[in-house]
Protein backbone atom coordinates (compact mmCIF):
# COMPACT_ATOMS: atom_id res chain seq x y z
CA UNK A 1 0.00 0.00 0.00
CA UNK A 2 2.67 2.54 0.80
CA UNK A 3 4.51 2.14 -2.54
CA UNK A 4 0.97 3.15 -4.11
CA UNK A 5 1.04 5.88 -2.25
CA UNK A 6 4.64 7.14 -3.64
CA UNK A 7 3.82 6.36 -7.00
CA UNK A 8 0.85 8.84 -6.23
CA UNK A 9 2.87 11.44 -4.61
CA UNK A 10 5.73 11.15 -7.39
CA UNK A 11 2.96 11.42 -9.90
CA UNK A 12 1.67 14.39 -8.10
CA UNK A 13 5.11 16.22 -8.51
CA UNK A 14 5.84 15.21 -11.97
CA UNK A 15 2.58 17.12 -12.84
CA UNK A 16 2.18 19.34 -10.51
CA UNK A 17 3.11 22.76 -13.13
CA UNK A 18 1.32 21.01 -16.10
CA UNK A 19 -2.13 21.11 -14.42
CA UNK A 20 -4.27 23.95 -13.65
CA UNK A 21 -5.31 23.52 -9.39
CA UNK A 22 -6.79 25.31 -7.04
CA UNK A 23 -6.49 25.27 -3.48
CA UNK A 24 -9.05 26.17 -0.09
CA UNK A 25 -7.33 26.11 3.05
CA UNK A 26 -8.44 26.36 6.81
CA UNK A 27 -11.94 25.53 5.39
CA UNK A 28 -14.08 25.01 8.90
CA UNK A 29 -15.60 21.44 8.40
CA UNK A 30 -13.84 17.80 8.89
CA UNK A 31 -11.78 16.53 6.13
CA UNK A 32 -14.15 13.25 6.12
CA UNK A 33 -17.24 15.44 5.39
CA UNK A 34 -15.68 16.77 2.19
CA UNK A 35 -14.33 13.52 1.22
CA UNK A 36 -17.76 12.24 0.42
CA UNK A 37 -18.84 15.01 -1.65
CA UNK A 38 -15.14 15.12 -3.57
CA UNK A 39 -15.65 11.52 -4.22
CA UNK A 40 -18.89 12.37 -6.09
CA UNK A 41 -17.35 14.75 -8.74
CA UNK A 42 -13.54 12.50 -8.99
CA UNK A 43 -13.14 11.91 -13.19
CA UNK A 44 -16.17 13.72 -13.98
CA UNK A 45 -16.02 16.76 -16.61
CA UNK A 46 -16.19 20.25 -15.27
CA UNK A 47 -20.00 21.05 -16.02
CA UNK A 48 -20.91 18.06 -14.85
CA UNK A 49 -19.60 18.15 -11.96
CA UNK A 50 -20.36 21.84 -11.35
CA UNK A 51 -23.74 20.96 -11.70
CA UNK A 52 -23.68 17.74 -9.37
CA UNK A 53 -22.21 20.01 -6.41
CA UNK A 54 -25.60 22.87 -7.25
CA UNK A 55 -27.93 19.93 -6.66
CA UNK A 56 -25.58 17.95 -3.68
CA UNK A 57 -27.54 19.31 -0.48
CA UNK A 58 -24.69 19.01 1.32
CA UNK A 59 -23.08 21.58 3.06
CA UNK A 60 -19.42 20.96 2.02
CA UNK A 61 -20.91 21.42 -1.37
CA UNK A 62 -20.85 25.14 -1.42
CA UNK A 63 -16.71 25.30 -0.17
CA UNK A 64 -15.93 22.74 -2.86
CA UNK A 65 -18.08 24.46 -6.06
CA UNK A 66 -15.69 27.57 -5.04
CA UNK A 67 -12.56 25.85 -5.12
CA UNK A 68 -13.67 23.52 -8.45
CA UNK A 69 -14.36 27.53 -10.30
CA UNK A 70 -11.32 28.74 -9.05
CA UNK A 71 -9.46 25.90 -10.70
CA UNK A 72 -11.02 26.22 -13.59
CA UNK A 73 -10.64 30.39 -13.94
CA UNK A 74 -6.75 29.32 -12.99
CA UNK A 75 -7.11 26.69 -16.11
CA UNK A 76 -8.61 29.62 -18.24
CA UNK A 77 -6.71 32.71 -17.72
CA UNK A 78 -2.84 30.77 -16.45
CA UNK A 79 -2.86 27.64 -19.22
CA UNK A 80 -5.14 28.65 -21.58
CA UNK A 81 -7.67 25.73 -21.21
CA UNK A 82 -11.13 25.68 -22.84
CA UNK A 83 -13.77 24.99 -19.93
CA UNK A 84 -15.67 22.22 -22.18
CA UNK A 85 -12.93 20.20 -22.09
CA UNK A 86 -11.78 20.57 -18.46
CA UNK A 87 -12.73 17.24 -15.89
CA UNK A 88 -11.45 16.60 -12.20
CA UNK A 89 -8.68 14.76 -12.74
CA UNK A 90 -7.27 14.57 -8.96
CA UNK A 91 -9.42 16.08 -5.67
CA UNK A 92 -8.69 15.63 -1.84
CA UNK A 93 -9.36 17.03 1.07
CA UNK A 94 -6.30 17.25 3.67
CA UNK A 95 -6.69 17.27 7.29
CA UNK A 96 -5.75 20.82 8.96
CA UNK A 97 -4.91 22.45 11.75
CA UNK A 98 -7.56 21.67 15.01
CA UNK A 99 -8.97 24.37 17.10
CA UNK A 100 -9.10 23.51 20.80
CA UNK A 101 -12.15 24.76 23.11
CA UNK A 102 -13.28 23.93 26.09
CA UNK A 103 -16.69 23.32 27.76
CA UNK A 104 -17.22 23.77 31.46
CA UNK A 105 -19.29 21.55 33.38
CA UNK A 106 -20.67 20.29 36.48
CA UNK A 107 -17.74 19.17 39.76
CA UNK A 108 -15.03 21.37 38.54
CA UNK A 109 -15.13 19.47 34.97
CA UNK A 110 -14.21 20.47 31.82
CA UNK A 111 -14.98 18.84 28.09
CA UNK A 112 -12.61 19.16 24.97
CA UNK A 113 -14.72 20.32 21.85
CA UNK A 114 -12.51 20.15 18.14
CA UNK A 115 -13.52 22.20 15.73
CA UNK A 116 -11.72 20.81 12.76
CA UNK A 117 -10.57 21.87 9.53
CA UNK A 118 -9.79 20.65 5.79
CA UNK A 119 -7.08 22.07 3.12
CA UNK A 120 -9.74 21.00 -0.08
CA UNK A 121 -7.55 20.87 -3.37
CA UNK A 122 -9.02 19.97 -7.02
CA UNK A 123 -6.49 19.40 -10.13
CA UNK A 124 -8.15 19.80 -13.54
CA UNK A 125 -7.15 18.66 -16.37
CA UNK A 126 -7.46 18.90 -20.68
CA UNK A 127 -9.64 15.76 -21.84
CA UNK A 128 -7.95 16.87 -25.26
CA UNK A 129 -3.95 16.17 -25.04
Amino acid sequence: MAKRIREKAAARVANKDARPYATAKFIRMSSTKAARVLDIIRGKRYAEAYAILKETPSTASNDVIKVLKSAAANAEHNKGFDKENLFVAECYANQGPTMKRYMFRGKGGVDTILKRTCHITIVLDSVQK
